[in-house]
C-alpha cells in the first residue's frame, strides 16, 4: 500500500527543502466503517458548532448594546462590556480559522493561505481571546461563578499555543500538529457547554441549579474537547504503527 507524504495541519513557516523533520509513521488509511475517524465527519461537525456560535453569541456583541450582553456586567466597570465584546470577536476568529486550519483541501492547494490563517488563529484569536478572557474578564465575574474552570481553560489554551508555535519554529511538526491539536480542541472549549446550556433551558421544567448549569459549561466543554483531540490522536498512531507505516519526513496529517 503506499502512503501519501504531506504536511502538518498549521504550518506556520515553510521548511527548508534540505530540512527534515521529526521523523513519524504515515497514517493509516480509514476504514469504511469507522465514522468517528473520518476527517469529514468532524469537519461537519466543527462547522456546526461554529455556525452555532457565530449565531449565538457574535450579534449580540456586535451590536454594541449592553443590554444584548449573555454575561453578568459591572456597572461600576464601564470597560467591562468593550473588553467582553473583544473577547467574543477574537474568539470568534480563533474558532474560524481553527476550521480553516483543518480544512486539507486548503492546506494542500493553497499552503500559503493556511499558513496565514495559522498566523491569524495564534496572533489574533487564540492568544488575544484567552490572554482577555484571564486577565480582564474572569476577575470581573459576579461572585466569581465558574472562574476556575474557565482559568484553567485559558492557561491551557495559552501554553498549548505557544508550545505549538514554537514547535513549527523549530522544525518539530509532528508535536507541532499535536499540540496544535489540543489548541483547537480548547479553542472550542466552551461550544459544548453552551449547547447543553441552551437544551437544559429550552426544558423550564428541568430541576437545573443555574450555579451547577455555570460550573458545567465551563468545565465540561474544554475536558471533553480535550479527551476527544487525544483520544483521537494516539488512535491514529496505534493505528499506523499496527499498519507498519514506512517513515517519512514530514509528519502525516490527519485525514
Amino acid at each position: 500500500m503506499t502512503h501519501s507524504v504531506e504536511r502538518s495541519h498549521v504550518e506556520l513557516t515553510e521548511p527548508p527543502a534540505t530540512a527534515v523533520a521529526q521523523q513519524t509513521p504515515t497514517t493509516a488509511p480509514d476504514r469504511p466503517g469507522s465514522w468517528w475517524r473520518q476527517r469529514y465527519f468532524w469537519l461537519v461537525l466543527l462547522l456546526g458548532l461554529v455556525v452555532f456560535n457565530l449565531i449565538y453569541a457574535l450579534p449580540r456583541y456586535l451590536s454594541l448594546d449592553p443590554s444584548q450582553s449573555r454575561s453578568g456586567l459591572d456597572p461600576s466597570v464601564p470597560a467591562q462590556f468593550g473588553l467582553l465584546v473583544a473577547h467574543v470577536v477574537t474568539g470568534n476568529v480563533a474558532m474560524v480559522t481553527v476550521l480553516l486550519q483543518l480544512w486539507s483541501w486548503l492546506r494542500r492547494k493553497h499552503p500559503r493561505v493556511h499558513r496565514a490563517s495559522g498566523r491569524v488563529y495564534i496572533l489574533a484569536g487564540a492568544l488575544p481571546a484567552a490572554g482577555l478572557g484571564l486577565f480582564a474578564l474572569i476577575p470581573l465575574r459576579p461572585n466569581h461563578a465558574g472562574s476556575v474552570g474557565l482559568g484553567v481553560m485559558g492557561v491551557l489554551w495559552i501554553v498549548t499555543t505557544l508550545v505549538g508555535w514554537q514547535m513549527a519554529r523549530r522544525h518539530r511538526y509532528a508535536e507541532h500538529r499535536r499540540w496544535m491539536l489540543y489548541s483547537f480542541a480548547l479553542a472550542l472549549g466552551t461550544s459544548w457547554g453552551r449547547i447543553i446550556v441552551v437544551v437544559l433551558t429550552v426544558f423550564p421544567g428541568l430541576p437545573v441549579n443555574f450555579g451547577v448549569l455555570v460550573e458545567v459549561n465551563n468545565w465540561l466543554g474544554w475536558m471533553v474537547n480535550l479527551l476527544i483531540a487525544h483520544l483521537w490522536i494516539e488512535s491514529r498512531a496505534s493505528r499506523s504503527s499496527k499498519a507498519g507505516g514506512e517513515v517519512v519526513t514530514y509528519a502525516s496529517p490527519v485525514r
